[in-house]
């Protein structure tokens, strides 16, 4: 078994067109692009995959690659246009990530091999819709499927005075008040990685805009700067973030910020499932909880992680059966709670998991409908401008009254 283990720095051009291989690897040597894995024990879990599928496929050789989220998604872009690259690639689904690979030809239509693998017996319905989304065919088959959820420290609320967390978002901000009072910030993010204050921005939007017009806001069929609901959820945001948010944070980034969560400075972090095995390898399971954030609306939110198979890969076969043994039932039952709380595979049960896993499971459970992140919602240009507004929102720069105002401006110059 090979593993090249992670690429470390700032990737330029150059140095990624290296990464793309000019080497003598054989057809059957495969490539595999993911992200660097933050959970020692999802590390372990993953040469224990790769070792079992190669002792099962002799000849194959799985060399995976791991990187950061930024330095992941540029090594793509070189990729899609040169000749070289990964055979498999991770990313997430949705027109604004995974979307763009696909549009910029990087993906292999997977059609014949759902056929081949039957996949669509094997996964449960809402993690492989996913791949219907694109034009052209099916595109990559689902690794995760994630629940978003407020993570909580039981100490700190009871310090606070609150008994129960909040089931509306009035109580969610009463309850944020009680913090404060009590000197503890109600929530720790990462503000120097777009995506986690867009966390809360999304979650705004579905509780002041409601499940209809928050899906045509990023749907961009509504009127962002007219909208009374969007300049409300800029409102919002902006005093979220300048009175119960842990300052200050727009430069640190979301692991910072986890390590903070864990010294117990915040009150709450707003994570996914994911976050259990981070936890746990902490040592500090019986230390926190977690509920659905209280949006008025009976959507959970959540996303799907992909991995997608290169249109540039000599091996499609190889890889596709790389990835049904990844979908199998042994593995997606063995590696339960570690790759994820719940399973892409509809057929895995569920049996002896710690009780914060569990609690996902009850989450899980209980909701039928779902919103996404809106960097998965939106294509990439508009995502960039609504991390931008964010952002600047948060910080001051611009006003909350004139957020929705400016990325309507964008949407309507690009659209």
């Amino acid at each position: 078994m090979t593993i090249r283990k992670a690429l470390t720095g700032t990737f330029s051009a150059l140095a990624v067109m290296a990464a793309l291989g000019t080497g003598t690897a054989s057809a059957d040597d495969l490539k595999l692009w993911t992200l660097s894995f933050d959970s020692p024990t999802v590390v372990s879990a993953w040469k224990d995959i790769i070792k079992a599928f190669e002792a099962k496929n002799p000849g194959i050789t799985v060399m995976m690659e791991n990187r950061s989220t930024d330095e992941h998604k540029a090594a793509l872009r070189v990729a899609a246009r040169s000749d070289q690259g990964p055979d498999i690639y991770f990313m997430w689904a949705g027109l604004g990530l995974g979307g763009e690979f696909v549009n910029a030809g990087l993906s292999k239509p997977l059609d014949s091999y759902y056929a081949q693998y039957k996949w669509d017996d094997r996964l449960s319905a809402i993690a492989g819709s996913y791949s219907k989304l694109y034009p052209g065919g099916r595109h990559g088959v689902p690794y995760t499927f994630h629940g978003e959820a407020l993570y909580y420290n039981k100490a700190l609320f009871t310090k606070a005075g609150i008994a129960a967390p909040p089931t509306t978002y009035a109580e969610l901000k009463a309850d944020a008040a009680k913090l404060k009072a009590a000197g503890i910030p109600a929530f720790t993010f990462g503000g120097s990685v777009n995506w986690h204050l867009m966390r809360l921005m999304d979650a705004i939007l579905e509780s002041q805009c409601g499940a209809d017009k928050h899906d045509a806001l990023k749907a961009m069929k509504a009127d962002w700067a007219s909208e009374p609901c969007a300049t409300a959820s800029f409102k919002e945001l902006k005093d979220w973030s300048a009175n119960y948010t842990l300052s200050p944070f727009m430069g640190i980034d979301q692991s910072q910020s986890f390590k903070l969560f864990l010294a117990n400075r915040a009150a709450m972090m707003l994570e996914g499932d994911w976050l259990v095995g981070q936890i746990r390898d902490a040592g500090r399971l019986a230390d926190f909880d977690v509920f659905p954030i209280p949006t008025g609306t009976d959507r959970l939110y959540s996303f799907a992680e992909y991995y997608y198979v290169s249109s540039k890969s000599k091996a499609p076969d190889a890889a596709a059966k790389f990835l049904d043994y990844l979908l199998s039932d042994e593995v997606q039952q063995k590696y339960l709670g570690v790759i994820g709380s719940i399973s892409v595979n509809a057929h895995v049960k569920y049996d002896n998991v710690d009780a914060l896993n569990q609690r996902w499971l009850d989450i899980f459970a209980k909701y039928t409908k779902t919103f996404v992140n809106g960097d998965q919602a939106f294509p990439l240009n508009v995502t960039t401008e609504y991390f931008r507004v964010i952002n600047e929102v948060a910080s001051g720069s611009i006003a909350p009254e004139n957020g929705g105002k400016t990325l309507q401006i964008f949407i309507s110059a690009n659209k």
